[in-house]
């Protein structure tokens, strides 16, 4: 079943607004993290990561107070161009041999207007930390999936120079500029998975069927 075709009728579960800090667990199956590039300085070449993980801890009582951590698989980088795949693999760019994730780890988060923040952070990539910044859309109310899962959506842009990270590789043209622009521009879509709370101490935990796995 695919996704648009249950989302209404989620819809019509919406649990009630947490009143307490909980965690989320990015769902890899529905999230998404895609770059784009100028090429040429004539046309956007855009790519994505097919493997990402994280954890977001969300405070809706003080949402200053949530946190968020991801991690990207950095050799899952995927252009739909084999050779530049490649090329993006090794030192010249992402070098995913000897750095192999590109992981970001909130410092900040504030407030940015009705539904939205401004995540501040430290983003590393070939094990170099620099600051970066999220613009974030959510997250959006929780609710029940037809498959008993809490979710959430989240969505976030940045605009970083890839300079900054060590990524420096280039190529002059004849008729001016170069051949890869160093802003890259990311949009990171995720879907966010509850995690149950772990049960107290000297508490037994509940036993539950086995969940059914979502479809894509």
């Amino acid at each position: 079943m695919r996704r648009s075709a249950w989302l209404p009728i989620a819809l019509l579960t919406l649990t009630p607004a947490m009143a307490l800090a909980s965690t989320w667990e990015i769902d890899a199956a529905h999230s998404n993290v895609e770059f784009s590039v100028r090429h040429m300085m004539v046309t956007t070449v855009k790519g994505q990561f097919q493997r990402i993980s994280g954890v977001i801890e969300i405070d809706d009582k003080n949402i200053t107070k949530s946190s968020v951590e991801v991690s990207i698989d950095a050799a899952s980088v995927d252009t739909r161009e084999p050779k530049r795949d490649g090329h993006l693999r090794s030192p010249d760019f992402f070098d995913v041999a000897k750095f192999p994730s590109i992981t970001f780890k909130s410092t900040k988060v504030e407030k940015a207007g009705t539904g939205k923040l401004k995540v501040s952070g430290d983003l590393t990539i070939r094990g170099v930390s620099k600051p970066a910044v999220l613009m974030v859309e959510g997250p959006s109310p929780a609710l029940k999936d037809p498959f008993g899962r809490t979710v959430r959506g989240a969505m976030a842009t940045s605009k970083i120079n890839r300079k900054d990270w060590g990524m420096t590789w280039n190529k002059a043209l004849d008729t001016g500029g170069v051949l890869v622009s160093d802003e890259v521009k990311l949009e990171i879509n995720t879907e966010l998975v509850e995690k149950a709370a772990a049960p107290a101490a000297g508490e037994k935990p509940t036993e539950k069927a086995a969940p059914t796995k979502p479809e894509k």
